[in-house]
This record gives structure tokens, sequence and C-alpha cells, in this order.
């Protein structure tokens, strides 16, 4: 590494991919082969990149005019002039080629994780979003592309090579990394044209790159203009501003309501790119943005008819903002599934008539409620005075700017957080819906007043259940991809910031970061790891939940117990970790700037579709029946659950005396809340664990 002094950016770059490995004797040592194969790639090819620039056409350099010049090593107009005359030949033979070669794709993947899908394109300099890398290639084929210094692990990136010297080109090279980012496994194929032309490995991989090259450039298209789109989300808008920016949103049509259905992945990533300013800005953005894909017009894809789903369109063209009004004020995220807002059909006219029997069931904590324009409303239907159970219906909350008659709302009032976004209570009163507002993919009501049941075994609202296990990845992602915004943020400063020591003092030697505290390097070490873990859980569920939203299934019952697992586990971990770091850092932790005011941002995850609390008691009572069958059954305890099934012991001992009086047992589960909660912690890491097998 002789020539980092005289290369200062080179240094920057070995640093960035030596990050954690150790130097004795002037010299790297690591164990990581990707460390250790691009700092000796690095320290051959330093003073090459110091000293010269390569022609794309013809390979031939360019060199320095002068010392100043070194950082870009550009060369002038002249300089091109004389080297495109001196040349002209070669350049008119190659550059056919050069140019056939652009699209040639290099796919590099790390499996799962947060910013699954991310891209980039890269040709001898990185351009990145999302994280810092560096390509390294040999001064001699064959070409070896690597990534360094990426901090956000666990992300699927698609790596596009402008081509740089045709000599260097690499015809193909496929990695798959993870963790820590060492290779698993590497195609590499000589980079001449000639080599390319005889290998048959090389032709099929540029067979299948240029098929490639629509889907990617389209995804990367797509990534780039919605992030340019959600660029000027800023948390002190007014409820007003803030919703007219998720109108403009939503007209560019870069995300389709349908795309749930039709882009999963899609749908999860505009989620996950537009988290990104949860820690400056806030939450209220996200809420707004899901509350209307997922939960109001993702509700009516699940359980809408054709006809609903096709005017979805006409909403988007018009720029209609939604709302789904589920909660109600005695009835919130702690209180399961229920509603008391009542449906009744006049089968006379045609119509529904909503009403809030009572001011508890009024519709509560709204989020986008008021500055809407649609709402699915969750009521339970009554048809000849038959209750049929709780039913979706898609209505206009205002007609022609106006509140529809019998509509009224108001502003739940200041949070301490995501202020620009709205929350509203919501009061029906008479107000009449035509026979068309009812979603009815599953259940109908007819003309002549008959209520239809279209899907057996189904209900209508186990289907609108389906937003719930969509909205709980989205949200385990948003609370996963805050704690790390965060924790990257705040080690930032950590790092920069210096601490006094009176033994460096006295030796006259720089003074350590704040970074260098045990305590803190510590808790940076935890929270990598354990964030890296439910990055890949959570990767896990969202790869198994999207063919099922592709073909409107539910998913079973481990599916569904796995991904409300991952709700609660990233949720609540981010919650510890961020609050653990809030104490570590002193007054840093009261700046404006540090993120930390938006801490709340969490507990809004914390409560959002299905309270932790609530998730939880519904994992220890299904364990606890579990634990009864196979008492009865006669099964074997296997090792893996020996903890879980000595608490359901424990739990079932208490609830025997009882002697089934329910509530008698509703008060013993009250008392014994410490190991109903045990369990369900048990119940989870066993979960997790069994779930990436």
């Amino acid at each position: 590494m002789r020539n980092r002094a005289r290369c200062p950016q080179m240094a920057r770059m070995v640093d960035s991919c030596t990050a954690g490995a150790g130097r004795q004797g002037g010299q790297i040592i690591s164990s990581t082969p990707v460390v250790t194969a691009a700092a000796s790639m690095a320290s051959t090819t330093t003073s090459r990149r110091r000293s010269r620039r390569i022609c794309h056409a013809c390979a031939r350099s360019w060199r320095c005019p002068s010392a100043a010049d070194r950082k870009r090593c550009r060369p002038s107009a002249e300089q091109r002039k004389q080297h495109d005359e001196l040349y002209p030949t070669r350049h008119k033979v190659l550059s056919d080629d050069h140019q056939a070669l652009r699209n040639m794709r290099v796919r590099v993947r790390v499996t799962g994780g947060l910013f699954r899908n991310c891209s980039f394109f890269v040709g001898i300099v990185v351009r990145t979003c999302w994280t810092r890398a560096t390509l390294y290639t040999s001064a001699r084929p064959p070409f070896v592309a690597m990534l360094s210094g990426a901090k956000r692990m666990g992300m699927v990136l698609r790596v596009s090579v402008r081509t740089a010297a045709i000599r260097r080109l690499a015809t193909a090279a496929t990695a798959t990394a993870e963790g820590s980012a060492a290779l698993r496994s590497t195609v590499v194929v000589d980079g001449t044209l000639a080599a390319a032309r005889r290998w048959p490995q090389a032709r099929s991989f540029a067979s299948s790159a240029t098929a490639a090259v629509e889907e990617d450039d389209e995804e990367s298209v797509w990534e780039r203009a919605f992030l340019e789109a959600t660029a000027r989300v800023d948390g002190s808008y007014s409820h007003a501003e803030s919703a007219e920016a998720m109108r403009e949103l939503l007209k560019t049509g870069l995300l389709r309501h349908t795309d749930l259905r039709d882009r999963p992945h899609r749908f999860f990533k505009a989620h996950r790119l537009l988290a990104r300013h949860a820690v400056q800005h806030g939450p209220g953005f996200w809420i707004r943005f899901t509350v209307h894909y997922n939960l109001c017009f993702g509700t009516a894809l699940a359980v809408g008819g054709p006809q609903q789903i096709a005017a979805l369109d006409a909403y988007q063209e018009q720029g209609k903002l939604g709302c789904f009004a589920l909660t109600e004020k005695l009835a919130g995220v702690q209180s399961g599934l229920l509603v008391e807002t009542r449906a009744d059909y006049d089968a006379a006219a045609g119509e529904f008539v909503l009403n809030t029997p009572s001011d508890g069931a009024k519709k509560n904590w709204i989020s986008q409620g008021f500055t809407a324009d649609s709402a699915v409303v969750l009521a339970d239907l009554y048809v000849d005075g038959a209750r049929k159970g709780p039913h979706a219906f898609l209505m206009d909350l205002r007609r022609d700017g106006a509140l529809a008659e019998g509509v009224s709302l108001g502003d739940m009032g200041v949070k301490t957080t995501g202020n620009d976004l709205d929350n509203a209570w919501i009061h029906f009163d008479g107000v009449r819906v035509p026979r068309g507002a009812l979603l009815n993919a599953h259940a109908d009501v007819e003309a002549s007043g008959s209520y239809v049941q279209k899907t057996q075994g189904i209900s209508p609202f186990e289907m609108i259940g389906q937003r719930l296990f969509t909205g709980r990845v989205a949200v385990a992602q948003a609370a996963l991809s805050y704690r790390r915004e965060l924790f990257d943020v705040t080690q930032r400063y950590t790092d920069a910031k210096p601490i006094w020591s009176p033994i460096v003092a006295k030796q006259g030697g720089a003074m350590p970061a704040l970074s260098s505290i045990p305590q803190l390097r510590a808790l940076y070490a935890e929270a990598e790891e354990t964030g890296s873990r439910l990055e890949r859980y959570v990767a896990r569920c969202e790869e198994r939940l999207a063919p099922l939203l592709a073909a409107g299934m539910p998913p079973d019952a481990t599916l569904a117990n796995a991904i409300a697992v991952a709700k609660v586990k990233a949720v609540e971990k981010s919650i510890d970790l961020c609050w653990r770091l809030k104490q570590e850092v002193g007054s840093y932790a009261l700046m404006g700037e540090s993120g930390f005011k938006h801490l709340d941002f969490l507990n809004c995850c914390k409560f959002a579709e299905g309270d932790s609390r609530i998730l939880m008691q519904k994992m220890a009572r299904d364990r606890l029946r579990q634990f009864a069958k196979d008492a009865k059954a006669g099964r074997a305890v296997p090792a893996a659950e020996a903890a879980e099934v000595a608490l359901c012991g424990e739990l079932g001992a208490a609830l025997g005396a009882a002697k089934g009086d329910k509530a008698k047992e509703a008060l013993i589960w009250d008392e014994q809340w410490l190991k109903v909660y045990g369990l369900a912690e048990t119940t989870m890491e066993r979960c997790m664990n069994e779930f990436m097998q």
C-alpha cells in the first residue's frame, strides 16, 4: 500500500473496502475474500488509476498534464482531437463494437434485506443512491467486478456496466453476496472481443443479458422517477400541502392501484424508498401513502368486483385520495377487528344507509380522513334486519368538493410527530350510498334485497384482512429502514466527534472518536447483526406473500403467523435499539437534525396493522391451544419447543383453576400476563428460526 499517500482517492476506496479489517506492518490483514482481493487489486492498480484515463474506443490512455489534473484525469478537447486523428481507423472499427456492447449487464445480487431490488449503474465511476460502492478492474483480463463498502447489506443490486476500456470489458460476471459482501460465486470471462466470440458461455451470457435489458431498464427508470417524484416530501407541510403532494404523486401513475396485485415487488419497493424520509421529515407522508395504496384502494382491489376494480384507474387519474375507516372510538387498535358502525340495506331505494349508532362508534384516528375524497368504510351489514357481519363499502366522502350529506368529521389535533398528516374522526348520520358501493367480489346484495355469498368458505372480512398482511410487511420494512437510517446518521456524527483522552493527550496523538466508547461500539455491532437478520426475515416473508397477492389468495396459517412475527419483532427491536442509542449520544439526541425527534414513528408502527400486544396475545393463545391438542394426541415434544411447552404447562395449570368459567379464565389470563408474553416471545423466536431454514 505504498501508493496510499500519493493517491488519496484510492486510499479512501480501500479504506471503505477494508472497514473492520486489521492492519499489521502496513499490510491489510483480513479473512474476508472481498477485502483481501480488493486490497491486492487496489495496490496493483493505484499508479495506473492515478496517472491516466482510458479511451473508451481503443483502450489507449491520456497522460495527466499536471498534478492538479490527477484527480479527474480528463483529457482536454485538444487532446481528444489529436487522439482521434492519430488513431482514426482503430476508432472506426472498435467504436461499433463498443456501441454493441454498451447494453451488456453485470448483475450483482445481495440476497434478501430491506432495500431489495435497488438499482444503480456503474462504469469506471460508480453512481448509486443507497450505498457507496467501488468497481475494481484488473489491469489485464480477466475482468473482476466486486462491491465494497456497502454498509446496507441485504440489498439486491442490479449493476449495468457502461463499458470502459473495450479490452477490459466484462463479457460476463454474476456474483451473489450476502452478509459481509463476501463473494459466494463468480463467473469470470476474458474481456477481449475475440474471447467473447470464442467462448460459448460468454455468448450464452450475452444472450440472457440482452434479454434482461428491457426489464432492468424499466425498473431502473421507474426507480429514478419515483425517487425524483418523492424528493419534495417535507414534514413541515400543512395538511393541505401534504395532501396536494400526494395527489401529484398519484397522478403520475408511477405506482398503479393494481400494482399490489400485478407488481407486488414494486409496491413494497415504493414503501421502502419512501421510508427514507422518516428520520428527517417524520412518518406523515409515508403513512398517507400506505393508507391510500394499501388500506383504501388495496382493499378495493382485494374484495372489489371487476367493475369496481376497473374504476380504480379513474380515481387515480382524478387524483382522488382515499382513507380506511376501520377503527372506532371504543374499538381501537387494541380491540381487534370490531365495528359498531351500521349499514342497513334499503331495498326500496336500492341503497345502503350508514349510521354511527353512538359516540363510541364514530370512526377514530382515520389517517388522511380530513382531506380524503373517498373512503373504504367498514360497517356491520344488515339485510332485512339480519346481521351479515362487517363488510367494506367504497364511498365518496366528498362530492364536488363538499362533504357528502350526513358526513361530519374533525381533526384529531396536534401530534408529537407526523403533523403533515391529518388524522380525523368521522361520523355518519343516515348517509346514503348506492348498492354498488359494497365491495362485492365475495358477497353481494342483489337488487331484490337478497344477500349472496359468492365465495364459500371465505368471509369478506377475511379478505379485507389481506391488507393487514401486506401492511404488516410494509410496516416492518419501514421500521427497519428508520432504524438503519437513524443509526447511520448517528454513527457518522459519532465517528467524527472527538473525545478527550488524558492518555492520548499526553502522547500528543489524535483524540479518539465518540464511536470508540465500548458501550456505543457494542450497540452499533448489535444493531447491525440484529437488523440484518430481521431484514432477511422480512424479505423472506415478502417473497412468500407476493405470489399469493398475484393469485388473490390468502396466506396459510404458517405464513400469516410468520408475517405477524415479522411485524412485531421488527418494530419492537427497532424501538429497543433506537431508544438505547438515544441514551448513549448525550445532547446530540436533542438536536433537530439528529432524527430522534421523530422516534415516535416507531410507536406508530407498533400499533399499525395490529397492535404488537394484541398480536402477541393471539400467538400465545394459539400456542396454548396447540399444546392442548398435542397433549391429547400424545405427541412427543421436539427439543426446540421445550421452553414453549414448559410455559404452556404453567399457564394451563393456572387456567385449570377456573374450571371452565370464562370470566375467571380472563382474570387468570390477565394475572399471568408476564408468562403470556414470555410464551409469545419464545414462540416467535422459534418461528423465525424455522421459517429461515
